[in-house]
């Protein structure tokens, strides 16, 4: 079980950094294909990628120094709060595919926490 939750762990990171990355340096550039970054103000969409940035960190580096593992606990379900946030938006634009996405990568971080907290805790 350790060993899965690291992989979906630093998979996730990878994901959710590049998603923060594009979100805060790449707005202006990637806007204009995605009709659904119309649904928000500019300056939300950089704080969900400031989030996600770093949530990022929360996944990975708690757990591997041993230091306040929970915060793990705390990146993992605020990705997974984010989420729904995603799928209101995605909702309004019918982009079907994209609200599952989400949904997907809801669930996975809502394991993530419960993987972390009650499954396989780092102490």
């Amino acid at each position: 079980m350790n060993i899965l939750l690291w992989v979906l762990q630093s998979l996730a990171a990878l994901l959710y950094g590049a998603s923060g990355v594009m979100k805060v340096f790449m707005f202006d550039q990637i806007s204009g294909d995605v009709p659904s970054f119309g649904a928000l103000p500019r300056e939300a969409w950089m704080v969900l990628g400031l989030l996600e940035l770093v949530c990022t960190l929360g996944l990975i580096l708690p757990s591997a120094l041993r230091w306040q593992p929970s915060l793990t606990v705390v990146a993992a379900s605020a990705l997974a709060l984010e989420s729904l946030v995603f799928i209101a938006v995605h909702v309004q634009y019918r982009e079907t595919g994209t609200i599952i996405f989400s949904a997907v990568l809801g669930l996975l971080m809502a394991f993530i926490a419960y993987g972390r907290a009650v499954l396989y805790p780092i102490s």
